[in-house]
């Protein structure tokens, strides 16, 4: 099998370097080699490769600077995909890609099912909503993953800027009325690998999933939960505070959903698995960065 990837150098297409090499022979892309605003070279690209698998870990994810750059995104997060599924189509490839909970509202407390009305808020969920779109009217065997809240060991996120602030302030502000779930960059390229094998031998499961850690917590829980782990784990931490405030405490040019949960039934039951609770990945993390 061979099988191209795009966006090698992101959190998620790191960890699929890893997680697709027992599948066969991986041909990894990053931007300086796969650009996603020259859409003619893209699809010359899977042509020239003619791989039996597209997985597309590339993405615009400037959540905020989207609103300023409307047509970039849409030609990174829509259009691109669009021509993969192309020519995935004529191939008769499969396409992996990666969506988000941003193509909902975030209204409700209750997790989003795959077929729930959507209706993003931003520019950059509505591009990865149509991005979701061109892929369906393509008519490629396709596998797109609705994720949320992605962190990974490699690079910034969430728990290392944490650390970092509680490591220098007394008091920490955090958001407490964002709810999602956690999810690691290597959770997602694992199912992936599992995913891809299981749709080759049945493909009439292609189609939309919702891929997150099991659980759910806010952005004020997850830092208690990370800056918690650090003092047991000996770290000097000088915040004695961690002060839950609204969303609005925080502006932002991109509004952010209040619910990112997401229901992981239709995966789990349909590729046979059971995804661990957020702490699980966020703890393995943890220990990782903290012992370097």
């Amino acid at each position: 099998m061979k099988i191209l990837l795009l966006g090698k150098n992101g959190q998620v297409g790191w960890e699929l370097q890893r997680s697709l090499a027992p599948l066969g022979e991986v041909i990894a892309l990053g931007s300086d080699q796969a650009n996603f605003t020259d859409l003619d070279g893209l699809a010359n690209i899977v042509r020239k490769l003619a791989p039996d698998v597209i997985v597309n870990a590339a993405a615009y994810t400037a959540v905020d600077q989207a609103e300023s750059e409307p047509e970039r995104a849409h030609m990174i997060n829509a259009l691109a995909p669009g021509v993969l599924a192309a020519e995935a189509s004529l191939l008769n490839a499969w396409l992996v890609h990666y969506s988000t909970d941003y193509v909902f509202d975030g209204s409700g407390d209750e997790p989003w099912l795959e077929t729930d009305p959507t209706n993003p808020l931003s520019v950059y969920g509505a591009s990865k909503l149509e991005g979701e779109r061109l892929i369906l009217e393509s008519g490629c065997r396709h596998l797109i993953f609705r994720t949320s809240w992605v962190y990974g060991a490699r690079g910034g996120n969430f728990a290392k800027t944490m650390l970092k602030l509680a490591g220098e302030r007394d008091t920490l502000k955090v958001i407490d009325d964002q709810t999602g779930a956690p999810t690691g960059a290597d959770l997602l390229a694992d199912v992936t690998a599992h995913a891809i094998r299981t749709a080759r031998k049945n493909p009439e499961i292609s189609g939309l999933y919702h891929l997150v850690a099991r659980g759910e917590t806010s952005w004020h829980s997850y830092a208690r939960f990370v800056i918690d782990f650090a003092k047991c784990a000996g770290m000097n931490i000088k915040a004695t505070t961690i002060e839950a405030v609204p969303t609005s405490a925080f502006p932002t040019p991109a509004v952010r959903p209040h619910n990112s949960r997401l229901n992981i039934e239709k995966l789990q039951n349909t590729f046979d698995l059971s995804l661990p609770h957020w702490q699980v990945g966020v703890t393995r993390m943890l220990t990782e960065i903290l012992e370097k």
